[in-house]
Order: structure tokens, then sequence, then C-alpha cells
């Protein structure tokens, strides 16, 4: 909001100005207003003004759908089969369970500090979001019944888990999280020196440990099942299905290189100015140009070919990148990899 005042302030002696306060000109400044945005008649502000709504339009419809993924798999698959998830969702669904309560109380009830937390260690805007979804999440639990699915507990398992995951994912992408854990072992990561992932799987284990006690041992080992198919399904989800590849290339022949990354393959490259240093008998660092591109994991074998044809004694270093932005590679089509 801050970054909407700011381009709301004009330079005419009049400190702020909201298109439409006294003459509606359209329906989208009337949508706007009615969202409590502020708006200005430069026209060079409309088009940053057009992208801030698109942004926050799309992080909504993220959060949304995100939301009714994860109200589908718990409705029509976890809890009339009282399998758990990890996290505060396993949490949740434990003490429901055990208490005979509802599930949507106790996920926006445990939620709340963890909110609290995001809100210090993350910012405003994330705790806000996280508490519209979380909320959202628990009115549609707690008003809305979804049909059950299957009693096979395999199934139940996995697609419990792939929806929760779909759920949780977009909530992320749109800037929000339905799940609090991960907060917690971010803050817990920076005391006790231990990673993100270590400390989720130590919670994620007393989790299912506690299941195993109360409940029995299948339902712990299903609800490990769900876990594994959740985070698998977010890491798809914030990845993305779109594998791409960043390759370090290091040739004596980086012309001819960069030359058949441009037109054979039609992609960018970056050149760094490095020195090589993998002989201690050189009295001087021989200097070199290294190369970088991003491209999809389908390109891998004809990069390979191709610079194999040139310069057979290359060194190339790959690594997967989760995500792009920018840059012409979504844009262009593949060429054939067979030419």
């Amino acid at each position: 909001m801050d970054a909407l005042i700011t381009m709301a302030r004009i330079p005419d002696g009049n400190p702020y100005k909201i298109l439409g306060a006294a003459k509606m000109e359209n329906c989208f400044s009337c949508i706007c207003q009615g969202l409590g945005l502020i708006l200005t008649g430069m026209p060079e502000n409309h088009s940053s003004l057009n992208i801030t709504v698109r942004h926050y339009l799309r992080q909504a419809f993220l959060i949304f759908i995100g939301v009714m993924c994860a109200v589908f798999g718990l409705e029509s698959f976890l809890l009339p089969n009282d399998v758990l998830d990890g996290g505060v969702t396993g949490i949740s669904l434990l003490l429901a369970i055990v208490t005979d309560g509802r599930p949507s109380l106790f996920i926006f009830l445990i939620n709340i500090p963890f909110l609290a937390l995001g809100w210090i260690q993350i910012g405003r805007g994330f705790a806000i979001k996280s508490f519209a979804s979380i909320s959202l999440l628990a009115l549609i639990l707690y008003f809305f019944d979804f049909p059950v699915i299957t009693d096979d507990p395999l199934l139940i398992a996995i697609f419990g888990g792939f929806f929760l995951g779909l759920g949780i994912g977009f909530s992320i992408r749109g800037g929000a999280i339905i799940d609090g854990t991960e907060v917690l072992a971010i803050y817990l990561g920076k005391k006790i020196g231990f990673s993100v992932g270590e400390l989720i799987l130590i919670f994620n284990i007393v989790i299912f440990s506690v299941a195993a006690y109360l409940l029995s041992m299948d339902t712990a080992l299903y609800s490990i099942i769900t876990y594994f198919a959740a985070s698998r399904t977010v890491d798809f989800v914030l990845e993305g299905f779109d594998e791409y590849i960043g390759v370090t290339i290091i040739s004596d022949q980086h012309a001819e290189v960069r030359e058949m990354i441009l037109t054979k393959l039609r992609r960018g490259a970056t050149i760094y100015h490095g020195s090589k240093g993998f002989s201690l008998q050189q009295k001087e660092e021989a200097k070199t140009n290294i190369l970088y591109t991003v491209i999809t994991r389908l390109e891998v074998s004809k990069l390979e070919g191709e610079i194999e044809k040139i310069d057979p004694g290359a060194f190339l270093v790959m690594s997967k990148v989760k995500d792009i932005r920018g840059g012409m590679i979504k844009k262009l089509p593949l060429k054939k990899l067979n030419k």
C-alpha cells in the first residue's frame, strides 16, 4: 500500500488525488476504489497501477485455488479416514481425532502463533495474506462438506497428500501459507543452527510418532505416505513442471560455442571473464571467457553433442534452475532436436 500511496503523489501542489473521487470515469476505477486502491490520473502511473492490480489479483487467485485444493484433499480423503499430514495441519488433524473436535478450529488457532512469527520474521503483507488464506480454509472446512472419494487407504494417502500439496504450493506461489511449520523452522534455524529441512523433518517425526502411539501404526505409516506425496507435489508446484538447466561452459573455443548457442539453440548466453587455475605448473593465470546459458532439459543432449563437435575437451557444469523470469527462453519455441 505504501507503494500505491507513493504513486498517488502528484507535483501540482495538491498532495494526493484519487481518480474518480468526484467523477467515475470508467468501471476499472470503480472496482479499484471499491478495493481501496488509490488511483491517479497520470498516464505514466496508470501502467504501473495496472501491473500492481494484476499482480494482486493473480496472488488472490492462486491463494483461492490453493485453499480449495487443500479443502478438497482434507474433506474428500484425509478427514473421513483419520489420515494425517505433517506440520501444523497434521497436529490439527491429530487433535481433532483425539478430542472429536472440529479440525477447522484447530487449524485456525494453532496457526495464529506462526502468523505472528511470520509478521516479525518475513513481513506484514505475508502475514496478512496468510491470515486471510488460513481463515478462508477454516471457514470452508467448517461450513461446507465435500463428497468422500474412496475408502482405499493407499489411494487416500496418495491423493489426499497430492491435493493438500497442491493447496500449499499454490498458496505459497500467491505469497501466503496455509501451514505455519516452515515459518517456525526458519526462525529456529537462525537460533539453533539446524537447516529448515532438518527441523521440519524432526517436527514431523514427532507428529507421526505420537500418531502411532495414540492412534495406530497403520495410521502413522499412511500419514507418512501422505506427507511425502504432499511435499513432492509442493516441490512440483513451486519449481514448475518445466525443468530448466543452467549450464556453465569453459572452452578454448568459447566464441564458436557462443555462436552455436545463439544460432542452433536460439538461446542467449552470458559471458564471464575468468582465469584458468587448474594447473600448478602455470606461472601466469591464463585468461579465458566463461559462458553461462539456461536451456530446457530437452535441449541438454543437443547442447552436449554440439559442444563435442566444437571442443571435445570443453568443461561443462550443469545445475537445475527452479524458475526463470524475463529473457526469451519461455517465449521462443524449441527447435527440432534431431536436426
